[in-house]
């Protein structure tokens, strides 16, 4: 990649993406799509829950990315600017009303962007969810919550492994677990490492993972300031 792709990429955020994607920017409309592929499942399981059928739901979501990822879409549609989860939810719903049956089903194989889902894990997450009475709304954010969270974790462990650093595994469950209940002895005996070398090794970890957070986070924002509220919403929503 360029080396000013490569700036693109890592300073700007969606909306300033979406902006040059509908005048035809093809690093923004990949960077778009990478956004897509990234958060595509919890719109899959909004469809499901608002009882779609898993065909239909896999046909809503192809053709809702595949629609905006055209530069005339892109130019044409009304979005909120602040959250990319909130434009996503709005699009999504715009499109399942009123466009999908009479665009998708025509369209499928004709000039749409493919791309590639995993469809069987959306599916078996649902089979394996317990009843819930929150609205399909409430679900999505949690599900965005936690898509978020897990792409976060992969970043985190991938670099470590790319920097040969295998410890990983063993020291994941810190990064939630209140420091008083972190069994430092006995995993630093495990590790074979000194508890302080261990605890500056936790510390450093959760830094990281804090900041991979917040990045990730910011990606999906218009505006810096929005991030730590954006940052407690979605902790609020896992909480309960």
């Amino acid at each position: 990649m360029p080396e000013h792709d490569a700036a693109f990429f890592a300073s700007t955020r969606w909306t300033i993406v979406c902006d040059a994607a509908s005048g035809g920017d093809a690093v923004a409309t990949e960077a778009l799509g990478a956004l897509f592929r990234t958060y595509w499942q919890p719109l899959y399981r909004y469809a499901r829950r608002r009882g779609k059928s898993k065909e239909d739901a896999e046909d809503l979501v192809q053709g809702f990315f595949g629609h905006l990822l055209e530069a005339r879409a892109l130019r044409d549609t009304s979005r909120d600017k602040g959250r990319f989860r909130a434009f996503l939810l709005a699009s999504f719903n715009h499109w399942m009303i009123n466009t999908w049956k009479r665009e998708t089903r025509l369209k499928r194989g004709r000039g749409i962007p493919a791309l590639s889902f995993d469809w069987e894990e959306a599916e078996s997450g649902l089979k394996l969810e317990p009843a819930d009475d929150r609205s399909p709304d409430r679900l999505f954010d949690r599900e965005w919550a936690l898509t978020l969270l897990g792409k976060v974790l992969d970043d985190l462990e991938a670099a470590s492994r790319d920097e040969g650093d295998l410890r990983f595994d063993r020291l994941k469950p810190c990064l939630t677990a209140d420091s008083s209940r972190i069994p430092y002895a006995s995993l630093a005996a495990d590790l074979e490492m000194s508890e302080g070398a261990l605890r500056v090794a936790v510390h450093r970890l959760r830094k990281r993972y804090r900041a991979l957070l917040t990045e990730e986070i910011a990606r999906t924002l218009s505006s810096p300031e929005a991030v730590e509220d954006e940052m407690q919403a979605l902790f609020a929503v896992l909480a309960g």
